[in-house]
């Protein structure tokens, strides 16, 4: 029912039912397979006949082969789903770490790679740079959660054709592949006005030199997802940082979930107290609601993975309570928490990463503002630098105290 809701909340936004953020969404929130497997390379290597050679659209009947590398597994689907409407679009590999989507990209020599940042072993940057030299004619488009300026700055330096924010895929992503197969340079809205100028150094005259924004055929929605880390040097800046979010939003008479530790939420009770709220009222409306992390984490997890459709019935049942209690016309419900230290040692970080990706489709699905709190100590080592990395990918912003 509620997946009903939501794509007619878009319709009522003025996006057709077969519009691609529509479809985006239910596949995101389905997390069920979807698109056609892809056509065994022997089969493809018969049919495929390359770019059309002025750099404009491929010709007709060509096949464009291109490579997925992401590590996680729903959003691949969408990726897939999104790319079913231009059928000569053939995904001939998916990838879930940098190391091998250079291997891949050498191998397979797509067209065309759609390349996350925060991939595991090698991140997507310096996998660019090393697919430049090894695939040099395949183009990259970049699919990240990050929507810094310097990142795209940064990611567009390695040669790379073109940037995406997941966020925006579902309006954007179609518009991207086709700008860059037609050897144009794509940024997106978002980074409107931004100077991008000597972003390339290493390919030719189709590289993204300036900001060129190609613009997606369907107006964006005008809502900002916002899913920002926090790295917390002592217990008083974590405590200070969530009580400012908690406090914000409650102020504005909208809802606030916090999922921490006992000592956490207990400490942040008087804090609230003192920012001038009557957090017992708040209680007893349901506008502030304190869970348990370790308790909050075991309801979604299975084999020391978290598993998604428990964690998103979960999450969308909460946040809609929440906003329903909200006393302002249109509520916003804002979500902080942190990682259960059990959750942090699985797997040298990767449950975490998994869990702030599912926070990103959390993202895609609701209004919501996400604050996620982490003690700094647990990246002290190297492997903590890798993940740390890694974590700071998934966000839309990273900030410290």
């Amino acid at each position: 029912m509620e997946d009903v809701i939501s794509v007619c909340f878009l319709c009522r936004r003025g996006f057709r039912v077969s519009s691609p953020v529509v479809r985006l969404w239910v596949a995101t929130t389905s997390l069920t397979g979807v698109g056609r497997n892809p056509i065994p390379v022997q089969q493809l290597s018969a049919r495929r006949r390359g770019l059309n050679c002025g750099g404009g659209l491929p010709l007709e009947g060509s096949i464009i082969w291109v490579l997925v590398a992401d590590d996680f597994g729903p959003w691949r689907r969408v990726v897939r789903s999104i790319l079913q409407e231009q059928p000569e679009l053939q995904v001939i590999g998916e990838v879930t770490d940098g190391l091998a989507a250079v291997q891949k990209a050498q191998e397979l020599q797509p067209d065309l790679i759609l390349l996350d940042i925060g991939l595991p072993k090698l991140n997507g940057i310096e996998a660019a740079w090393r697919i430049r030299k090894l695939s040099p004619k395949s183009k990259i488009l970049f699919m990240s959660q990050q929507s810094s300026a310097d990142v795209v700055q940064e990611a567009l330096r390695t040669g790379a054709e073109g940037y995406v924010v997941k966020m925006d895929a579902g309006l954007e992503l179609l518009t991207a592949v086709n700008a860059v197969l037609r050897g144009e340079g794509f940024v997106g809205r978002r980074f409107a006005g931004r100077d991008f100028t000597g972003a390339s150094n290493v390919r030719g005259p189709e590289s993204v030199r300036t900001n060129k924004v190609v613009a997606p055929p369907h107006q964006r929605m005008g809502i900002a997802h916002h899913h920002e880390a926090g790295f917390y040097s002592d217990d008083r800046c974590f405590l200070d940082d969530f009580t400012r979010f908690i406090g914000t939003a409650l102020k504005a008479g909208n809802a606030a979930i916090v999922v921490a530790t006992e000592s956490h939420r207990d400490s942040l009770l008087p804090r609230l107290q003192a920012h001038g709220l009557d957090i017992g009222a708040a209680i007893e409306q349901g506008r502030y609601i304190a869970l348990d992390a370790a308790d909050t984490v075991s309801k979604f997890m299975l084999n020391d993975v978290p598993n998604p459709a428990p964690f998103l019935e979960l999450a969308g049942r909460l946040i809609t309570t929440a906003a329903k209690s909200a006393t302002r016309e249109h509520p916003r419900v804002a979500v902080c928490g942190e990682c259960d230290p059990p959750l942090w040692a699985l797997g040298e970080g990767e449950a975490a990463i998994r869990l702030e990706q599912l926070w990103n489709v959390i993202a895609m699905r609701y209004d919501v503002d996400i604050l996620c709190g982490y003690p700094l100590s647990i990246f002290d080592d190297e492997q903590g630098g890798h993940i740390f990395q890694r974590i700071c990918a998934e966000h839309s912003a990273v900030h410290s105290p």
